[in-house]
């Protein structure tokens, strides 16, 4: 067992908490206001939503999103949050770990 003490605080960017081969979590944060920058990942992923306001944005949707959202994000699909209201803060699932199925230059 590990208790991940660390996750879930506001800190604006990533920050990895955990990695097995299996998954990795970690915090993702961006201020009200803020321009998210990501690009798709080569893992799944879930998203829990702890703290905030905004919506994420795919191509066939986009969805509101406060504390207690809960999205899968497949590999590979475009996704962005966008709207930030309120800080937003999210505890991130990737599986397999972050990472894991990138070639070198993805990294």
């Amino acid at each position: 067992m590990k208790i991940i003490e660390e996750a879930g605080a506001f800190q604006p960017g990533w920050a990895e908490h955990f990695r097995s081969a299996d998954l990795s979590i970690g915090t993702y944060a961006i201020p009200a206001g803020a321009t998210d920058p990501q690009t798709p990942h080569t893992e799944d992923e879930i998203y829990v939503i702890t703290a905030g306001r905004g919506r994420l944005t795919t191509p066939s949707a986009t969805v509101d999103v406060s504390p207690g959202t809960v999205i899968f994000v497949p590999a590979g699909e475009e996704h962005r949050f966008t709207g930030v209201t309120e800080n937003l803060t999210a505890l991130v699932i990737f599986g397999p770990a972050e990472y894991t199925r990138a070639t070198p230059a993805a990294q």
